[in-house]
């Protein structure tokens, strides 16, 4: 899933920063004069590297073909002030690690070892010293992970050969995290409202927020909303009406004046969104006695939906830990919709998950339901609310969970949606089989560190999260049962 939603629907998708990936490849320069030609033919499998990257959708800086130390140390400086999401070094030939560290040193950002040899394998009756020596990227690997290690710097790495699409899936893997890291370095959080009462697990530290994503929280009162909706003109409501119906599908439940309501607050989300430069917003507002703070929070779940759609993520309840999760899964391609424990069914062995709150659109197996509700459980107020069940298939329920020390971790658990009966109260309900007793998956999620919410995942997306984990630096939690 690449794209939310199709932009002819009016929703079409912001556009994130590219994916900055720094490359250096290199090998051992006493060869060249003992070899003639070696050289040119590792050149041009680097710049093959390149290519591929650049059509990956990468800003590419590429800094050339290093040969000694010095040559490796003036590269790492470049790739140092380029503000690379990734640093990638493709390992030729041998070379010693001398020629790497400073790399992964200096550069200030992870670095990501390749050895990809020219083809699967050597001619072996016809190769001498000099070919062999361009499958021989894979020598130096042991040496550089123990020097890795002592230095105290992750270590990471794909081998394999320039044609070889399992290592490319690997690599590309790494380059999909790159660019989740790079959201979260460049990411301004929007979280409006306040705290639901007594929700103690949401309470979030937000200067852990910017310490350990490096990631700005742009704190909104429901008033910033206010002045924005004041603004909204009728004309701009009967367009955004008009989206409203040509995205979803409307139940005979649905009050014009409430579906109205939702339009006139979607349009000036719209707007706080644009003013404040927001890539993700939670929000809560309990109100009182139908006042406008009271509506405009009851009011936000259309817009929710549309920005979620659009690659803005917006979580409820004021989550900010799972607008972040949502974002994080929405770059991987994955979608992400705000999600909790509804109810277990063993009869079917399913876990039943969902919400009434924002959903992501492109999730959704059949077109999206809008429908009235007249209460929403336990929050005040009344209105639209979005009804689906996500695209039956392999899912991930995926997660920040936080432990004693302030430290996030990133929580996820693969499974699969199935088909089977759904309750009809405008809420994202989902039927996921965990492939064991939904009791003791339960369980065990409960335990591994998540919070009350999280993001229900398109796909499977362990192994890319736990990638994402790595270039973040974060634990990461793979429950299975």
């Amino acid at each position: 899933m690449e794209t939310p939603a199709p932009a002819d629907a009016g929703l079409p998708r912001t556009t994130p920063r590219k994916t900055r990936i720094g490359l250096v490849a290199g090998g051992l320069g006493a060869y060249w004069p003992q070899f003639p030609g070696l050289l040119e033919q590792l050149q041009h499998s680097a710049r093959s590297v390149s290519d591929r990257f650049s059509g990956m959708g990468c800003e590419v800086v590429d800094v050339g073909f290093v040969s000694d130390p010095q040559e490796a140390a003036a590269a790492a400086e470049k790739l140092r002030s380029a503000d690379c999401d990734l640093i990638v070094t493709f390992l030729t030939t041998y070379l010693t690690a001398s020629m790497v560290l400073p790399v992964a040193q200096r550069s200030q950002a992870p670095v990501l070892l390749i050895d990809l040899q020219p083809t699967a394998s050597m001619d072996h009756a016809t190769f001498g010293t000099g070919e062999w020596l361009a499958y021989c990227g894979q020598c130096p690997l042991p040496e550089i992970a123990n020097v890795f290690r002592r230095a105290r710097i992750p270590f990471r790495s794909v081998s394999g050969h320039l044609h070889d699409e399992n290592a490319w899936t690997r690599i590309e893997r790494w380059i999909r995290a790159a660019g989740v890291r790079a959201a979260m370095r460049h990411a301004r959080h929007g979280l409006m409202g306040h705290l639901y009462p007594g929700m103690l697990d949401v309470s979030t530290d937000l200067t852990l927020v910017s310490a350990q994503f490096g990631s700005h929280v742009e704190v909104l009162e429901v008033d910033d909303l206010r002045i924005r909706v004041a603004e909204v003109t009728e004309r701009q409501v009967d367009a955004r009406v008009a989206l409203a119906r040509e995205v979803f599908t409307l139940d005979t439940s649905v009050v014009e004046e409430d579906l109205r309501w939702g339009a006139k607050v979607s349009v000036g989300l719209d707007r706080l969104v644009d003013d404040f430069a927001l890539d993700s917003l939670a929000y809560y507002h309990r109100g009182l006695d139908g006042e406008l703070h009271e509506r405009l929070g009851a009011g936000m779940i259309l817009g929710a939906s549309l920005l979620t759609a659009r690659g803005i993520p917006v979580a409820g309840e004021y989550e900010l830990r799972t607008s972040l999760a949502m974002l994080m899964a929405d770059r991987l391609g994955a979608g992400g919709s705000f999600t909790e424990l509804q109810a277990l069914n063993f009869d079917d062995d399913v876990v039943e998950m969902g919400h009434d709150g924002p959903a992501h659109l492109a999730s959704s197996s059949a077109d999206p339901l809008l429908r009235g509700l007249g209460v929403y459980h336990g929050k005040r107020g009344w209105g639209v609310s979005v009804e689906f069940d996500v695209r039956h298939g392999p899912v991930t329920t995926f997660g920040l969970g936080q432990d004693a020390d302030g430290t996030y971790m990133v929580i996820a658990s693969q499974g699969q949606v199935v088909p089977g009966p759904l309750l009809e109260i405008g809420n994202t309900t989902s039927r996921v089989d965990f492939g064991c007793d939904p009791g003791e998956w339960t369980d065990a999620w409960s335990a591994s560190g998540i919070g009350h919410h999280w993001a229900l995942c398109v796909g499977h997306r362990a192994k890319d999260l736990q990638a994402v984990a790595d270039l973040l630096g974060l634990p990461f939690v793979h429950v299975t049962v």
